[in-house]
């Protein structure tokens, strides 16, 4: 915002002195001005820039040769101004297209006025500056996108690593389960029910009917201990907003970038089934990445809270230095499409600082842990 004002500050200034050096306003300058600075904002939204800073050339030169006053400078500066623009917004092949043509046709107004001779040797150094900024800035560009490209090798490989560990690790864990429940549990069961042989063949006997009956509490309170642990062996990994927490984290620190997350009252006690914990881990991943990729933020802010419904909602913001149109791409979409699959909105809008994406994700059945037989 600071830059497009700078800018525009900066062209009314040309064009005011160019009025004020040629004394009067006629219509033709007033509609040049105006082509001028139109065509000066469509650069700031159009694909199509080199074009557009192809006509505003042609337009300037025009003015230079045949409207202006002969000595007055101020098209030439804006010709040097819109270049100075294009060393930032063109590619250094479309920039050098646009110098030589630009070279060329104020060597041709030679014919008409061989006293334009200055302004082509000041406008021929200017360009041999200018060429040497933009093949630098062309070069930080083609580093900044290979660095991006790396990083985004970097951040895949990471996340497969870590999908990897998550998925041997729980693995891992239903294995133990299983050993735990089919090695401690059956022979916990079977040794209640020799317990219970041995209460009947005992008979009636006090003493021993006090003894068996604490060993039977002792047995079932181990069978349920183990239960209760093959069931947090089986579950602890695939549910809670705990697993939300981690995924956080190690995304805050593959990406080099302060994330402020907020939870509201009730959200850490939510239960999620392993579809909701994905979705909603995709939705931060997209959104921490949007953020980076195309706002070029440092800092983006998550917020986690629960509705009126009991439901799940989301917020992720980060501000927005050099706001653009934008179009839900394909991660966007993806994003969107996920959260509708569970039953849930997905908002995305932008405003002149912000970009946005709220949500809402239903919990219509919580998961609850529930005791059982073996």
């Amino acid at each position: 915002m600071k830059s497009f004002l700078s800018q525009t500050l900066v062209g009314i200034a040309l064009w005011g002195a160019f009025f004020f050096y040629e004394g009067e306003f006629q219509p033709l300058h007033i509609f040049i001005c105006a082509a001028v600075i139109a065509l000066f904002y469509f650069l700031l939204i159009s694909q199509y820039r080199f074009y557009l800073f192809a006509a505003t050339h042609i337009i300037l030169l025009v003015t230079h040769v045949f409207v202006s006053a002969t000595n007055n400078p101020f098209p030439i500066l804006l010709i040097i101004y819109f270049s100075i623009l294009a060393t930032k917004l063109l590619t250094n092949k479309e920039f050098k297209l646009l110098a030589i043509s630009t070279m060329i046709a104020l060597t041709a107004s030679l014919i008409i006025d061989l006293n334009r001779w200055p302004a082509l040797l000041f406008i021929s150094f200017f360009y041999y500056i200018a060429n040497l900024t933009n093949e630098l800035l062309t070069d930080r560009n083609d580093q900044r996108k290979l660095y991006e490209e790396l990083l985004g090798e970097y951040r895949t490989l990471k996340r497969l690593a870590l999908a990897s560990e998550e998925e041997a690790r729980y693995q891992e864990r239903t294995k133990i389960a299983r050993d735990i429940h089919d090695s401690v549990g059956h022979k916990l069961t079977a040794l209640l029910m020799q317990l219970e042989v041995l209460s009947i063949q005992n008979g009636e006997s006090e003493v021993n009917q006090d003894h068996l009956n604490e060993l039977k509490k002792l047995a079932k309170e181990s069978l349920e201990e183990t239960r209760y642990a093959v069931r947090t062996l089986k579950s602890s990994e695939q549910e809670g907003i705990s697993t939300i927490l981690q995924l956080i984290k190690k995304l805050e620190a593959e990406s080099h970038i302060l994330v402020h997350f907020t939870t509201k009252q009730g959200i850490l006690n939510v239960k999620l089934t392993n579809d909701q914990s994905v979705v909603l881990y995709r939705v931060i991943q997209e959104g921490l990445t949007n953020a980076m990729r195309h706002a070029h933020s440092k800092e983006v802010q998550v917020i986690l809270g629960r509705t009126a419904t009991l439901d799940i909602e989301f917020l992720i913001k980060n501000r927005v230095y050099n706001a653009k149109p934008f179009e839900e791409g394909f991660g966007l979409s993806n994003m969107r499409k996920r959260v509708e699959e569970l039953g849930g909105t997905l908002s995305i809008y932008q405003t002149e600082n912000e970009f946005v994406i709220r949500g809402m994700i239903p919990i219509q059945n919580e998961v609850v842990l529930e005791g059982g037989q073996g």
